[in-house]
């Protein structure tokens, strides 16, 4: 089966050696991404604004891959501290609070002190009905 890689254009995906989403047949699989804005990489404090601008960046990915946030069946959501993720919740809702995908959330360390939230989300594409 065919394999379409998506690339946000962050560095990481470079030096790591990932892409943001990969597509395989109707399933799009968006990686752990972070709230970092990488046309600028930079990345907010406040974990709030970190989880809109995670959302943004996945949705950019989904968007390429012919796909949406509304298109979304399962989320992880990884935060350092687990006692902070009731901040998340009202950005999540209104992402989320329709379509309500399956999704876990994990308290683990991330790879840079300054992310507070790491996404990662799996979806349909569009196309596939």
């Amino acid at each position: 089966m065919k394999r379409l890689l998506i690339s946000s254009g962050s560095t990481f995906e470079e030096e790591i050696g990932y892409s943001r989403a990969v597509v395989v047949g109707e399933w799009v699989f968006v990686s752990g991404t972070t709230g970092f804005d990488y046309a600028s990489m930079t990345i907010a404090e406040g974990l709030p604004d970190q989880t809109e601008q995670c959302l943004k960046n996945i949705a950019a990915a989904l968007e390429q891959a012919g796909s949406s946030l509304r298109d979304v069946v399962r989320v992880t959501y990884v935060l350092p501290n687990g006692d902070e993720f009731p901040q998340c919740w009202p950005v999540l809702r209104r992402h989320f609070g329709e379509i309500r995908p399956a999704a876990m959330m994990i308290s683990a360390g991330l790879a840079d002190p300054r992310m507070r939230i790491e996404i990662e989300v799996t979806a349909l594409r569009r196309s596939a009905g």
